[in-house]
């Protein structure tokens, strides 16, 4: 959606898309805003709690199954698995997707870690085609006046046009950019610190990995320690990401800072800088 500062203004019931990197200020805002009478629609949330539930939980029960006390507990239906996911702790749809490497000190096989990849991104496609009707649910059954769409940082990699189109239509796109090159370094730093599983398009991870592969002298992804590919590759990752932000961004929506996202205190200040945004882009200042 586009706008005036005037038609943003005479908006009743708005609707953001949060577009950027994980770590950008995309659930911070969500969260504020939740509690201005917002809708937080966490998109990793719908996918850990809808989509991915069932392949989630067979991963759990699987391992669980290799643990004789647990196995008989099961086939007995003595004991209750439940997937226990939060909007603030996404860690079961992380532990689905696990890391590829080798399977001895963590990682997942290269074959079983394409299928999930495969799996995720069938799930943030259904996920992001669920926003209209949940932006209707929010504010017929739930009541809230307005909603906040926070997507996942891989957004841009579903190379799914009609996704895109569908959150355009229905909702403002607001892309958090990184712009000085120490927020930049302190994300990457970050990740490095603490590495996450992570969605990887599948010709960036075939280069990648390659890549990996013939650098550190080895022949297969079971041969890898998983963490340190994860390390190795994030800030390649970022940087491949960038540019495809922007490609949504730049004809769909508005761009503002993580600088001034972190200066965001209340949903006043929110919408100030909305309106910044849109006067920018009207002047051509992006």
């Amino acid at each position: 959606m586009k706008f005036t500062i005037d038609e943003f203004r005479a908006w009743k019931n708005k609707s953001v898309t949060l577009l950027g990197m994980s770590g950008v200020g995309k659930t911070h805002l969500s969260m504020l805003l939740r509690n201005h009478h917002w809708f937080h629609y966490s998109g990793d949330y719908r996918i850990g709690t809808r989509y991915l539930d069932e392949p989630i939980m067979d991963l759990i029960k699987q391992q669980a199954m290799q643990v004789p006390f647990l196995r008989d507990l099961l086939r007995r239906d003595w004991i209750h698995i439940s997937n226990n996911i939060k909007v603030d702790d996404l860690g079961p749809v992380m532990s689905f997707v696990g890391k590829l490497g080798n399977p001895e000190i963590g990682g997942v096989p290269l074959e079983e870690f394409s299928r999930r990849q495969a799996d995720y991104r069938r799930a943030e496609i259904a996920a992001m085609r669920d926003v209209p009707e949940f932006i209707r649910k929010a504010h017929d059954i739930y009541g809230y006046d307005n909603f906040v769409n926070d997507v996942g940082g891989s957004l841009c990699e579903l190379d799914e046009p009609p996704v895109i189109d569908l959150l355009v239509q229905h909702s403002l796109i607001l892309y958090i950019r990184v712009t000085e090159a120490s927020e930049e370094q302190a994300l990457i730093e970050r990740a490095q610190t603490s590495p996450k599983p992570l969605y990887y398009r599948p010709g960036f991870l075939e280069d990648q990995l390659r890549e990996y592969l013939g650098l550190n002298g080895l022949e297969y992804a079971a041969e890898m320690d998983p963490d340190d590919f994860c390390r190795w590759v994030f800030p390649r990752l970022f940087h491949s990401r960038v540019p495809r932000y922007e490609a949504i961004a730049r004809p769909h929506g508005y761009t503002v800072t993580s600088h001034e996202v972190a200066a965001v205190r209340d949903e006043r200040d929110f919408l100030d800088l909305l309106e910044i945004a849109i006067e920018r882009k009207a002047a051509g200042e992006e």
